[in-house]
């Protein structure tokens, strides 16, 4: 389960945390670079998509490379052209 904007301001200001359910063996990290990567594709974090998305970034760290960015771009434009 994902939280929305609205969920995670109310719970905060609740002063709650914030669990997610995760599948054994398709879990993402939590990282801002996989959250901004998922927001820039227009995937939500649960989706099928999204996990085949992280499977083929490689390691995170290389992506913290200007060329790697670029070269990562024409992929998130395909899956948010045609809505995640």
């Amino acid at each position: 389960m994902s939280w929305d904007a609205l969920q995670c301001a109310a719970l905060d200001a609740l002063g709650h945390a914030r669990y997610r359910v995760q599948v054994p063996g398709r879990t993402l990290p939590d990282d801002p670079l996989v959250d901004a990567l998922l927001r820039a594709a227009g995937l939500q974090r649960d989706s099928d998509d999204a996990f085949a998305l992280y499977k083929t970034l490689g390691p995170l760290a290389a992506l913290r490379d200007a060329a790697a960015k670029r070269a990562l771009w024409p992929q998130l434009r395909r899956l948010r052209a045609r809505g995640g």
